[in-house]
């Protein structure tokens, strides 16, 4: 079971630059799915890709679905030389994703999102409005299926706020 509170206030602290995406996002905006992993997309700058390894290097990120003993190295070179990465860790599975479908980088989506104050930290997470065009784009069976919850979500903010 992962543990958003922990992976999101580890990151927090860690001042990595990332914005909470996909099913997290989701259920922050009150969707009623479940998730079972954090997704995030993150700033691919070097100091960025540093506070993001550092943050996650006690926690034995590996790789989710790898056979034991693949070498794998934990590092900001590993990062540098990949772009997303679905990863098990000991708080449970976070997927670092430097792209979403439509090419959307975290330098993209920054003004896209919104502070978010969660587990006792403050976190950037995506918008509505996005979430729904990013999960339209991926057009995974489950993104698609979502998106009627979503909208029914969006619908029922803007007449609170009209």
């Amino acid at each position: 079971m992962t543990d958003f509170g922990a992976l999101i206030s580890l990151l927090a602290r860690h001042k990595v630059e990332f914005i909470i995406v996909g099913g997290a996002a989701a259920t922050a905006h009150g969707s009623a799915r479940l998730t079972e992993d954090l997704d995030v997309v993150y700033s691919r700058s070097k100091e960025n890709i540093g506070r993001l390894v550092v943050a996650l290097e006690g926690y034995q990120p590996y790789p989710r679905g790898a056979p034991p003993g693949l070498p794998f190295q934990w590092s900001a070179q590993t990062i540098s030389n990949g772009l997303n990465f679905t990863l098990t860790t000991s708080l449970g599975s976070i997927i670092l994703l430097a792209e979403i479908p439509g090419g959307r980088s975290y330098e993209d989506l920054v003004n896209d999102s919104f502070e978010l104050k969660v587990f006792g930290v403050t976190a950037s997470c995506l918008k509505l409005e996005r979430l729904i065009q990013v999960k339209r784009a991926a057009g995974r069976p489950k993104d698609l299926e979502a998106i009627a919850e979503l909208e029914l979500l969006l619908n029922e903010a803007g007449k609170q706020s009209g």
